[in-house]
């Protein structure tokens, strides 16, 4: 599946989610689905519990997420915020 393909996945409109990415056809933002990943959530143990969703869904949530920081800047956090 290309890039492309892959983003096409990935909606936003204000009036669901109050406008946050979230996979098509479905309330679950791509916020949702990395914030699962970050905290073990499996790719299997995520397409189980939520049934219509593919493997392509959560590439699609890295992939956004990906791109969405190519051109975001960083500034190093104060030492006693880390």
């Amino acid at each position: 599946m290309t890039d492309q393909e892959l983003l096409n996945r990935i909606a936003a409109n204000p009036k669901i989610m109050v406008g946050k990415p979230l996979i098509k056809g479905t309330r679950l933002t791509v916020e949702y689905i990395l914030n699962l990943l970050a905290h073990d959530a499996t790719v299997t143990e995520i397409l189980e519990e939520y049934e219509g969703l593919v493997e392509a869904d959560i590439r699609a949530c890295l992939l956004f997420a990906s791109r969405s920081l190519e051109s975001t800047s960083f500034m190093p956090l104060p030492v006693e915020m880390v």
